[in-house]
């Protein structure tokens, strides 16, 4: 099939296994937190504050992480980055098996967990075309995204069913033991690094404001990473945040059921990573690519009208659906028409960009849920997704994108 034609590749593969195992722990890692969260304090201003703690490091250290990534062995940074993320979760692992865990540790991990995580992701991002020619990025990007939506799918249903049998602290252990996984498959790409030359310290500043004109010459680029800050706050804030207090407190549902909803939506995402990964190339793809965000927000109002937990599978699985082309549309046309040697500060600036409302969307949710109500979160954020991205659409090099 052409969407696994990628998988030809030895190191691609090694790459991709890798990422697998470790998305997979990750997977595993976000179900257990948010139910171990919701059961310490029952607080969702809490759980946005957990949140808050691993994003707003990534957000400061974005612009850095990705010059770093241009100056440095790519294979390096997420080797490193890797081992220190593993023996993060294992210290979350050993206080909790001990009952010694509390909010604040997760904090400090969080923080600590999100500085590392902003020099891994435009790493990867950037270090995929090395090793995948130009004609197979649509499969590599497609079997990045399959491997991320496999592992939710599977992930969350783990998760549970660990938590309801093992405990959190065995759930965060497999999450930390994948890590070191994935930094032992890396081992073999070292050898395979390409030679960037570094250029002086003081050139920095240069480095980062070409990032940003690169940016900001073109509208499709700076409006759709403007968007999608504001939509991981209107969409993904009541999805991370309140999901799991719609589902315990208004339709009485136990975790189970919030690995469930979890899995359809990454499910949802495998569907369209498959379809969209089969094409060479999408036709009209700004069309493509706001449209699906605008069903995606119809979907997040859904669940906030949502009466038993089977409508909430159905929006989740059309949520993941929509996300996922959107996703794989965004990253392969940012590769195609980025040169090289500055993808990964343009992914970089794209990182900052789409999270850097993200910490106080996040905070906000926890605390609007509080004060009203899980569903009423989900209708006002759908709502509000879908303005967005229908407003986006009036921009013509948006449109005219293809």
């Amino acid at each position: 099939m052409q969407a696994f034609r990628s998988l030809e590749h030895r190191p691609f593969v090694y790459l991709w296994n890798g990422q697998t195992v470790s998305r997979l722990g990750d997977a595993l890692y976000q179900l257990a937190l948010s139910w171990w969260v919701l059961e310490k304090t029952g607080s969702a201003t809490t759980m946005g504050m957990v949140l808050v703690f691993s994003f707003a490091p990534a957000i400061l250290f974005a612009i850095f992480g990705g010059v770093i990534v241009d100056r440095l062995p790519r294979f390096r940074i997420m080797l490193i980055s890797d081992l220190v993320r593993g023996l993060l979760v294992a210290l979350v692992a050993a206080l909790s098996y001990t009952n010694y865990l509390e909010v604040w540790h997760i904090f400090i991990v969080s923080l600590v967990f999100g500085i590392v995580d902003a020099f891994f992701q435009p790493a990867y991002t950037a270090a995929v075309p090395e090793i995948v020619h130009k004609e197979l990025l649509p499969s590599a990007n497609s079997l990045t995204s399959l491997s991320q939506q496999v592992s939710g799918v599977l992930g969350p249903l783990l998760g549970a069913a660990l938590v309801g049998w093992g405990g959190t602290s065995l759930t965060f252990l497999l999450n930390s033991i994948s890590f070191f996984i994935s930094a032992i498959l890396l081992l073999p790409l070292l050898k395979l690094e390409m030679h960037i030359p570094v250029a002086p310290a003081r050139e920095i500043g240069a480095e980062i404001r070409s990032g940003f004109h690169i940016v900001t010459s073109a509208a499709w680029i700076w409006l759709t990473i403007l968007l999608a800050s504001l939509g991981n706050i209107t969409r993904g804030g009541p999805t991370y945040v309140t999901l799991p207090f719609i589902i315990d407190e208004t339709l009485k549902a136990d975790v189970n059921a919030l690995g469930w909803v979890r899995s359809m939506i990454f499910l949802g995402s495998l569907a369209g990573a498959l379809w969209v990964g089969r094409m060479q190339k999408v036709p009209r793809r700004g069309w493509f690519a706001y449209g699906s965000m605008v069903l995606a927000g119809v979907m997040t109002l859904w669940i906030g009208l949502a009466h038993n937990v089977y409508e909430l599978l159905v929006a989740g699985f059309l949520i993941g659906v929509c996300t996922a082309i959107f996703n794989l549309i965004w990253i392969t046309t940012l590769q195609e028409m980025v040169p090289q040697h500055k993808l990964g500060r343009v992914a970089s600036i794209d990182y900052l960009g789409s999270l850097v409302f993200v910490p106080i969307g996040f905070a906000v949710t926890g605390w609007f849920t509080d004060l009203v109500s899980p569903p009423v979160v989900f209708i006002v954020g759908g709502a509000l997704t879908i303005l967005i991205w229908v407003v986006g659409l009036f921009n013509k090099s948006v449109r005219n994108l293809d």
